[in-house]
């Protein structure tokens, strides 16, 4: 009987172990590892969601892969600029510079065309700083990939407007007057040689978006007004040999809780529902970053995209279509937002 029972005692154990050694593998290690494989953007998806940003100077491919974690305050940014039309100069900058958004959203306002096209394309925003939060290097080798082919295309060479170097393979854009910034305009889908599959729901904003093959640059953009503030034009950049935005001199941190870094991410990164920042995203906030955006809380996926805060719809919750591809490049009555005079107005 005394066998009996150290047998039973014995397979119960054995049962035990064998039940939590299963239950282990479906847990929380197990599910971080399956959900961090299956997100992985694929070399051609990450080409094209670059694409619209990849031929910009290096500092603004910074700030939009930095503002593109904040997708939230990308849509409160260019609703106050819209609301805040009026302002200019040195009274736009001090009135930024009181927002309580990220540095690199703040930046973005010093080009509201660029502000406008990510909030018009918020899925695809979302998706872009999805990817720069978990494949970092992945995202930088592909803007470069995206320099290469178009300087194969005969598209991408020093002007007026730009300087391009080389260092190696490394491609390197900057503007020709450190002082004025032009936004290159062009077809992200043509420029590059071989046309690539646009991004569902792409949104062409008329000033950044020029229809055919080439580049275009309209507007430039003095950044004179905003060089007194820590987010201005000449804090930021691009490592490119270390696979890193730059602000400040040092690696970009952010803090957004919109958009989560799952190479980090493990169950003690919760607190009280928000997201420790120990581990979570990065940022330079001294506050810590704003609360995530709410309403979106199932994420839809699309053909050839990876899901994001706001895959596949706009910030209305509506899904848009691909209807407005081929206006010009400098058609229609955008809002603007360069100044005049004083080293931070519009220059032709």
């Amino acid at each position: 009987m005394k066998l009996f029972k150290r047998v039973l005692i014995l397979l119960l154990c054995c049962s035990l172990v064998r039940f939590t050694a299963q239950a282990e593998s479906f847990g929380p290690t197990g599910q971080s590892s399956e959900q961090q494989q299956s997100a992985q953007h694929s070399p051609q998806e990450l080409q094209q969601l670059v694409a619209p940003i990849a031929l910009y100077p290096d500092a603004l491919v910074a700030q939009i892969l930095a503002a593109s974690t904040y997708p939230t305050e990308i849509v409160e940014a260019d609703r106050w600029m819209q609301s805040h039309s009026n302002l200019r100069g040195e009274e736009l900058a001090k009135n930024v510079d009181k927002q309580p958004w990220d540095p690199s959203v703040k930046a973005l306002t010093q080009f509201p065309s660029v502000l406008e096209n990510m909030d018009k394309n918020l899925s695809w925003v979302s998706s872009l700083g999805d990817a720069y939060a978990n494949q970092q290097q992945d995202v930088t080798d592909a803007v470069q990939a995206m320099r290469q082919q178009a300087h194969k295309a005969g598209h991408l060479n020093s002007n007026e407007q730009e300087k391009v170097t080389t260092q190696g393979k490394t491609i390197i854009i900057e503007p020709a007057n450190p002082e004025v910034v032009y936004v290159p305009a062009y077809d992200p889908w043509l420029v590059y040689g071989e046309p690539i599959v646009p991004y569902p729901g792409w949104y062409p904003e008329p000033e950044i978006f020029l229809a055919g093959a080439g580049i275009g640059f309209g507007i430039g953009f003095g950044v004179g007004f905003f060089g007194g503030y820590g987010w201005g034009w000449h804090h930021w950049g691009c490592d490119w040999h270390g696979h890193r935005v730059i602000y400040n001199h040092n690696t970009y941190i952010s803090h957004s809780r919109t958009i989560i870094n799952r190479n980090n991410f493990s169950h003690n990164n919760f607190n009280h529902g928000n997201f420790n920042h120990g581990n979570a995203f990065h940022g330079s906030r001294p506050d810590g970053g704003r609360p995530g955006f709410h309403g979106s809380s199932a994420p839809h996926f699309q053909p050839g995209t990876r899901s994001g805060a706001f895959s596949g719809f706009d910030h209305g919750g509506n899904v848009r279509g691909f209807s407005s591809r081929g206006r010009s490049s400098f058609g229609g009555g955008s809002r603007g937002g360069g100044f005049h005079g004083g080293g931070g107005g519009r220059h032709r």
